[in-house]
């Protein structure tokens, strides 16, 4: 399992140190760098998955820093700063922090704060990833892993028969399949001549996607051959 990789950048060396020790308990793995310039170099040859900034920092302040590791980058930044108005708390979230903490401060707080963040990005990155496997196309959103679709926001209940057929189809829009083909791959059997078995589920599906509603229709009929994804 890949070590998690903090940044700590503080131009004060104690507190970096500081923060060293209690996030290795943890067992978190710790870059320490002492200015803005050094904290934007780290990513060019780390992989790092959370960043605590001071942002009174030399060469570069924390606003900086968190501007030009955002043009690039996706993690948790934690701000950790001697500047303790609202205002300074705001404008650290508005810049890009997603968390501000105040010197002096608490270790055990600290750390606890970055446990959530961390957890927070781990629960994000895995929607993103669903996400990403999700098939879109005229109005419709098929989530493969969650068994769930959408028509225009609205969620269609299907039969686990009917979501194989339409993600199916769906998967390689354009390409015609014939009931023979779409039998065999959904029900996993051999096909009988005369079966309307999938003629009748395509009915239903089509009935339940609201085809006799919305003017595109999603599941095209190719006669003689057979049906195709329309998105």
């Amino acid at each position: 399992m890949k070590a998690i990789t903090i940044l700590i950048a503080d131009d004060e060396v104690e507190i970096a140190d500081l923060i060293e020790l209690h996030l290795e308990k943890e067992g978190y793995s710790c870059i320490k760098v002492y200015d803005g310039q050094e904290a934007v170099s780290a990513f060019q040859t780390n992989s790092i998955d959370l960043a605590i900034l001071d942002i009174m920092m030399p060469k570069l302040d924390g606003y900086e820093v968190t501007r030009q590791i955002r043009a690039q980058h996706h993690l948790p930044i934690i701000f950790l700063s001697a500047k303790t108005t609202d205002l300074d708390k705001i404008t650290g979230l508005v810049s890009g922090a997603d968390d501000y903490m105040t010197k002096p401060f608490n270790p055990m707080e600290l750390v606890a704060r970055v446990n959530a963040q961390l957890r927070r990005s781990s629960l994000f990155n895995q929607t993103a990833q669903t996400n990403k496997l999700a098939l879109e196309a005229g109005g419709l959103i098929i989530y493969p892993e969650e068994h769930t679709v959408f028509l225009y926001g609205k969620p269609i209940e299907l039969t686990p028969k009917e979501f194989d057929i339409l993600y199916l189809l769906a998967s390689y829009p354009k390409k015609v399949y014939s009931a023979e083909n779409i039998f065999q791959q959904v029900w996993g059997d051999a096909y009988y001549e005369g079966s309307n078995t999938v003629m009748v589920h395509i009915r239903t599906l089509r009935k339940k996607l609201g085809e006799d509603i919305h003017q595109n229709k999603l599941i095209k009929t190719v006669w003689g051959v057979g049906y195709t994804f329309n998105g």
